[in-house]
């Protein structure tokens, strides 16, 4: 068969999509439409460590002034460690070619 793999492939995309639509269509007829249905583990985390009373000991020195800003530096820091890790490989493949 001359189109065998790109077939296996297609069809583990829609089995793929199929069970991600089931599963979405499942959770929003649970917990209905808002940020609540795809509220994650840290949200959990979050509410149980303010409810038992925990103070931090520290306060950070700096915290920035939106969540946009927030969000900004978590891609830069992403993307700087994409770039080293980029370099990194590419400065291993260079001396394997050259050896």
């Amino acid at each position: 068969m001359k189109y065998g793999m790109e077939l296996a492939v297609a069809a583990l995309i829609v089995i793929f999509a199929a069970v991600f639509l089931f599963q979405d269509a499942a959770i929003q007829a649970t917990l209905g439409d808002g940020e609540e249905a795809w509220g994650g583990a840290d949200g959990e985390a979050a509410g149980l460590i303010e409810d038992s009373g925990y103070e931090p000991w520290i306060e950070p020195f700096w915290e920035p002034p939106s969540g946009e800003i927030e969000s900004l530096l978590f891609a830069l820091q992403a993307a700087i460690g994409a770039v080293i890790i980029g370099y990194i490989f590419g400065y291993w493949q260079g001396n394997r070619k050259a050896a």
